[in-house]
């Protein structure tokens, strides 16, 4: 019987899944959408049974059925999923409310300010690897235990997405070393641990699920799972991670200098190093085996800004081909959008301003600029957010040696050929674009044993590459100039607008 690994990843939007064969080809894939719930403005949830677990059992039965693969064939089990989140569930496992997002969901600012000013921002760095930001889960525990006492009193666990599909598989409370080092200031770096040291009383750590690394096979498919998924019963789970983790193993991201870029809802990229990064600016995680380090930042709206304007300012275009025509549209501007320059900051920004209050603005109008133009500014804003966070690297000391680029965004010629003109650097696109699911397959394989690390780029070769345009050079340096400039120049008036 021929070997078969499955994976599947939750995204902002939409679920994926992937059977993968022995060689690496694809048996089967299937996608199903599912709506991002903005209660209010710095707000962004999911449901956890209905948006994450049941697409994880619908992936799972449309797989088996499409590809004829008997579910026995199944080595291991991956998943990944949008993260760091913050679920609380009860001893059963059961979800509390609704789950909290990661970055693009900011309503525990006052909480990171607090927070920071207890600790010092020094200490966090020191201790914990990365500043509180948005990204961080400490500062949401925190907020509900302020602001929803009654639920914090009955929660036996706090999750995140993958940990909570994990469970529903296998039974068992597990969270990845990548994911937990968004935990901060709960995950000590230098003691990959849990700890409350820094921040005595909010927390019992208990609550904590245990720590374990990607690969790790933590567990096996319950009868239950079995009986809704169709999986087989036994069939080993391992770990997990986060999605964008996922991502950079399936575009081959394995040595010291391999970045991957994420063009989704939101723009993602992690920098492997040597060392530990230590820059408030920037994020830093141990990577998803022992001894490698990764260096993280992120956009808060990316994808989401293209549909926030296709939904707002496209609605005479059929919605299911818009991106493509509003892309044409952009495409008759020329580079620089006819002197435009876009600030993506439509939900607060992650890396490198960590500011939750920043505002997203549309800079150089005039009574010539079409939609194309605009449409052009959106895309060349995001290129310019993307090539902020290449050149902070770069102050960090954190030198990118090869770019892999993933995510829909790729296939917008606009989008991804601004972000290289932009930051300087060529793109490499890989042959396979299902994107995290198909690491997530290749991890399972890992976890068993099946492939090498370095099996990845034959699994998956090189389709094509983005190389920068020498031509825009100069046009684009004096954009991104006012690009940065732009927001210090704004962001008192920012705060006034909130009152």
């Amino acid at each position: 019987m021929t070997h078969h690994y499955l994976g599947i990843d939750i995204g902002t939007f939409e679920s994926k899944g992937v059977l993968v064969a022995a060689d690496g080809s694809i048996a089967a894939m299937a996608a199903k959408p599912h709506k991002l719930i903005v209660p209010q403005p710095g707000w962004a949830e999911h449901r956890p049974k209905e948006d994450w677990w049941d697409d994880v059992t619908f992936l799972c039965r449309t797989l088996l059925a499409d590809s004829g693969v008997p579910a026995a064939s199944i080595r291991a089990v991956g998943m990944s999923a949008i993260g760091p989140c913050m679920l609380p569930v009860d001893t059963a496992g059961e979800p509390l409310m609704n789950g909290v997002l990661y970055g693009v969901d900011t309503r525990a600012h006052r909480e990171i300010a607090d927070l920071t000013a207890q600790i010092g921002e020094d200490v966090l760095l020191e201790r914990c690897g990365n500043a509180l930001t948005s990204q961080s889960v400490g500062p949401k525990i925190l907020w509900l235990k302020r602001n929803r006492p009654e639920i914090f009193a009955r929660t036996a666990k706090i999750l995140t997405s993958t940990s909570f599909l994990v469970h529903r598989l296998t039974g068992r409370f597990v969270i990845d070393h990548y994911t937990a080092a968004n935990s901060s200031p709960f995950y000590l770096a230098d003691d990959l641990a849990w700890s409350d040291e820094l921040a005595p009383g909010i927390v019992d750590l208990g609550l904590m699920p245990d720590l374990a690394w990607s690969t790790d096979i933590v567990g096996a498919v319950t009868r239950q799972a079995a009986a809704e998924t169709g999986l087989a019963e036994g069939t080993p789970v391992i770990a997990g991670t986060i999605d964008a983790a996922a991502e950079a193993v399936s575009v081959g991201v394995l040595d010291s200098g391999d970045m991957m870029v994420m063009y989704g809802s939101t723009i993602f990229t992690i920098l492997l190093g040597d060392t530990r990064l230590r820059d408030k600016r920037l994020w830093w995680a141990p990577w998803l085996m022992p001894g490698q380090h990764a260096a993280l930042a992120g956009l808060a709206t990316s994808g989401t800004l293209s549909h926030w304007f296709r939904d707002q300012f496209a609605r005479e275009l059929d919605p299911a081909t818009a991106i493509q025509a509003l892309v044409a549209e952009a495409e008759q501007s020329p580079p620089g959008a006819r002197g435009l320059v876009l600030l993506p900051y439509f939900s607060g920004e992650r890396t490198p301003i960590h500011d939750p209050q920043a505002k997203g603005a549309l800079f150089g109008l005039n009574l010539t600029h079409s939609r194309g133009d605009i449409c052009r500014a959106v895309f060349e804003g995001i290129a310019c957010g993307t090539a902020h966070i290449v050149e902070t690297y770069r102050e960090a000391g954190q030198v990118p040696r090869a770019v892999y680029s993933v995510g829909g965004g790729t296939r917008n010629r606009v989008w991804s050929q601004a972000t290289s003109d932009i930051s300087g650097h060529s793109q490499i696109l890989r042959q396979k674009t299902f994107g995290a699911s198909y690491g997530d397959a290749f991890l399972a394989a890992l976890a068993v044993g099946d492939v090498q690390p370095g099996d990845i780029r034959t699994w998956n070769p090189t389709a094509s590459e983005i190389t920068p345009d020498p031509a825009q050079a100069e046009l684009y340096r004096r954009q991104f100039g006012v690009f940065k400039e732009l927001y210090p120049a704004t962001r008192d008036l920012m705060r006034r607008l909130d009152g």
